[in-house]
């Protein structure tokens, strides 16, 4: 996952603003080892089009395969949200904000430690039995 930061930061058209501390949480749907998570903040002159292939592209390089859904996977990378929190995106492959997202604290403990007023304590709190804990600092990736 740091390999694919440091890969996506050094891309054309995207700066790594912020990185939140490594999480690590039971898969959703499946069995298997525990899942690492993270959120990044972007800037980005690529479309949100743009960015998912890129983020899929980083995914196939990293060893992604794709043969169920929720089956265990080297990387999985997201676009939760995309310019601020009211923009909205309805294209093939790509909904913005994430439709699952607020649903799951992997990725609002991590999305509420880069942007607290996004994700309040009350939104997160009925999620923590989903077993997350944070594992690493933000420099994890460095």
């Amino acid at each position: 996952m740091a390999q694919a930061l440091q890969q996506l930061a050094g891309s054309a058209g995207v700066a790594v603003q912020a990185v939140s501390s490594l999480y690590s949480s039971r898969p959703v749907d499946s069995s298997g080892p525990d899942y690492l998570n993270a959120v990044a903040e972007l800037r980005t002159s690529l479309s949100a089009q743009q960015l998912l292939h890129l983020l899929q592209q980083l995914e196939l390089e990293a060893g992604r395969e794709r043969p169920y859904r929720n089956a265990p996977r080297t990387l999985d990378l997201d676009v939760l949200l995309y310019a601020d929190i009211g923009t909205s995106i309805e294209i093939p492959n790509l909904q913005v904000p994430h439709p699952r997202m607020w649903q799951r604290a992997f990725v609002l403990a991590p999305l509420r430690e880069l942007a607290p007023a996004w994700v309040s304590e009350a939104q997160l709190q009925p999620l923590l039995a989903q077993g997350v804990q944070r594992s690493q600092g933000p420099d994890w990736w460095r």
